[in-house]
């Protein structure tokens, strides 16, 4: 038994007219054309998705984080790290060792020449040791953020940024860097 096959037809190039002997197939109807839609919008979003996980998950690089990571997720003003209060986190000592830091932004609530009490939105307040050259300009009422090392239960400011998110908005992680903060930031160190 053998099937008929239909006569073959040449190829026809996208968009030209239709040979006269076939008539032109109908366009897709709205329904076709919104569902098309709703599925190109459903990949546009898993792949958005998908991009915001990967880029998430590069906070566990040995370059990535706080004081390592410059622009993607920890820089971006209103998301990820330049919306952090405080935390702590881990980063090499650039020996071969590692070394704890905090960071917290706040407002000053205590301040001498030797120390500084920084008090979080949320409450979270926290007491650093710091340099006469880091208390210089500030204020109490200031809002900064303070990079610091932790030894027992000290805290030594690696750095003292004055000013909202420490200048986080220009695509820097917390500290900037070892205990350096983002190139044109006003900064107290010492």
């Amino acid at each position: 038994m053998t099937t008929p096959q239909a006569p073959s037809t040449p190829d026809q190039t996208w968009g030209a007219t239709p040979a006269p002997d076939q008539a032109p197939k109908p366009g897709w109807s709205p329904g076709k054309k919104v569902a098309a839609g709703a599925v190109a919008a459903v990949i546009v979003a898993g792949g958005g998705a998908a991009v915001w996980a990967a880029s998430s998950s590069a906070a566990t690089d040995t370059q990535a984080g706080p004081g390592g990571m410059t622009g993607g997720p920890g820089g971006m003003p209103g998301g990820g790290l330049g919306a952090a209060l405080h935390g702590e986190y881990v980063s090499s000592d650039g020996n071969g060792g590692y070394v704890t830091k905090i960071m917290q932004t706040g407002e000053v609530t205590e301040l001498s020449a030797t120390s500084l009490t920084a008090k979080s939105d949320d409450g979270f307040s926290k007491t650093y040791t710091i340099t006469s050259a880091q208390a210089t300009g500030l204020a109490t009422g200031d809002t900064v953020t303070v990079v610091a090392t932790e030894s027992g239960s000290t805290a030594t400011a690696t750095s003292v940024t004055d000013g909202e998110a420490g200048g986080q908005g220009q695509g820097q992680a917390p500290g900037g860097g070892q205990g350096t903060p983002p190139s044109g930031a006003p900064t107290r160190t010492g």
